[in-house]
């Protein structure tokens, strides 16, 4: 039997997404032997200032990356949400899970009913804040940071009037009764990656046995809105969201929302395509990763493909709203 060591974030919420994986491999891959190899990142040490001020997405996978490359672990699994645009060639994304509900939600503290805009907002996400303030524009913010459990905490004690969180993270925590509105997707468009597991693996490595946990719907909507925050240079903190959904007849919409820093003006706007269904199929992840590397072998799977059509379409849209954002600055 061959062990596969997961790495995670110790948060309760990184447990229960890893054990997710390794519930699948004990179901399905009676050969392997899952074992959990947790770690505090840089980013879940450092709670008193926002992200944009200490370094942005990469401060939540520096450490699991690390533990890959140096062989303490063999698989990592990440909230795509919280990855940065960039990924290492040698560590490559291997797979993406089923996507779970992808909206934000509004939390209230335990025992209240409605939102008092006497006290902040407790919110450290500027794409978040930019969206609510068009839904309450009298709202004000105040920074919070931490796990989830954290953040419900501070809650709770009347620090804050309210919070806005992902409704995916609450679901899998149990803690679905903690939400008193779910926003639509048009009102807040969620981060990109909301919802969806990403795993995470050596580049060489074979990771077949895998591939019945992902989805190809998730891989398809993933690189279409990973594909546009790139374009955009979007990282954790910037009001950058991108939001995509395949239909029954095979149409890729993509929603997204760029803001310019500089002006303080957002465009928010939708790109689509009609992809054929026969190309929806992908490949056994052991003909991604293989000893080409799966960034080299991926040009090759990836030429004509669903995968390379959406992320055509993510840099598209991104191309198209910061052309708008600047001529409206023009105007």
């Amino acid at each position: 039997m061959k062990k596969i060591r997961i790495g995670s974030r110790e948060s309760r919420l990184a447990v229960i997404q890893s054990e997710m994986v390794m519930d699948y491999i004990k179901n399905q891959c009676p050969e392997y032997e899952p074992e959990l190899v947790t770690m505090k990142t840089t980013g879940d040490k450092i709670l008193d200032r926002t992200l944009d001020k200490i370094g942005g997405k990469g401060l939540f996978v520096k450490e699991l990356d690390a533990a890959l490359l140096d062989g303490r672990s063999d698989l990592s699994v990440h909230s795509l949400k919280d990855m940065p645009a960039e990924i290492p060639e040698e560590l490559p994304l291997i797979g993406f899970s089923m996507r779970e509900d992808p909206r934000d939600v509004l939390v209230l503290p335990e025992g209240v009913t409605e939102l008092d805009f006497s006290k902040p907002v407790g919110c450290s996400s500027q794409r978040r804040m930019l969206q609510f303030q068009k839904l309450y524009p009298q709202a004000v913010f105040a920074p919070i940071r931490g796990n989830v459990q954290t953040r419900l905490a501070k809650l709770d004690s009347g620090e804050f009037s309210a919070t806005i969180l992902a409704a995916a993270g609450l679901k899998r925590l149990g803690l679905e009764n903690r939400i008193t509105r779910y926003f639509s997707v048009e009102e807040m468009i969620p981060a990109a990656g909301q919802g969806v597991l990403a795993l995470q693996g050596r580049a060489g490595e074979d990771y077949a046995f895998l591939y019945s946990f992902c989805s190809e719907a998730s891989r398809i909507t993933s690189l279409c809105e990973r594909a546009f925050i790139r374009e955009l240079d979007g990282g954790c903190s910037s009001p950058v969201a991108a939001h995509a959904t395949i239909a029954e007849d095979g149409k890729l919409m993509l929603r997204g929302l760029y803001y310019e820093e500089a002006t303080g003006k957002s465009v928010a706007g939708t790109e689509f395509i009609y992809l054929e269904k026969e190309n929806w199929h992908q490949k056994d992840l052991a003909d991604h990763i293989d000893d080409t590397g799966y960034e080299d072998h991926k040009k090759d799977v990836f030429e004509q493909n669903a995968g390379y059509l959406a992320e055509n379409v993510g840099r598209n849209l991104a191309r198209r709203l910061r052309a708008e954002a600047t001529a409206q600055e023009e105007r």
